[in-house]
């Protein structure tokens, strides 16, 4: 009963707020609420915020104690959704697949059902010694897709 009022009230707004969605919501058995928001242009404070009233203003303490965690998805989170993916395209990413292959590139399309990845490398030249630069790209299912990350340079 409980956990069907806080999924109905989150829901509520984030239908009020289609720029935010959630990657993970959880309710521990002690009643601890723990949500991780992420939006297509970030999420606020103030957004995490409003979420907490959203859900605290309108749960009754008396009936059912419990503890509220609202946070935005971290900036080295690995990214789930392929919402996340449309984002960050022009980011650089590094993407580990099921089959234990490892990809860094920019990130330059995403779909529903995959992600494509561009980066430069050097190889041996065709003909005679030295290396050459060559463009790389890799279209990578989602499914493939075990861990994916932004890369963060400063």
């Amino acid at each position: 009963m409980f956990k069907k009022q806080v999924t109905a009230l989150l829901e509520g707004f984030l239908e009020e707020n289609p720029t935010l969605f959630l990657i993970d919501f959880t309710i521990a058995p002690d009643f601890k609420i723990n949500i991780v928001l992420d939006g297509d242009n970030g999420v606020t404070l103030k957004e995490c915020m409003a979420v907490n009233r959203a859900i605290e203003n309108n749960l009754d303490r008396e009936e059912q104690d419990f503890s509220l965690e609202v946070a935005s998805a971290g900036a080295t989170s690995p990214l789930v959704l392929p919402r996340q993916y449309v984002k960050n395209i022009g980011r650089n990413l590094e993407v580990k697949t099921t089959e234990g292959r490892k990809f860094e590139g920019l990130l330059t399309a995403a779909s529903e059902e995959t992600v494509t990845l561009e980066w430069k490398a050097r190889e041996p030249k065709p003909v005679g010694k030295g290396k050459v630069t060559v463009q790389k790209k890799e279209e990578i299912p989602f499914s493939e897709i075990k861990e994916a990350k932004v890369i963060l340079k400063f």
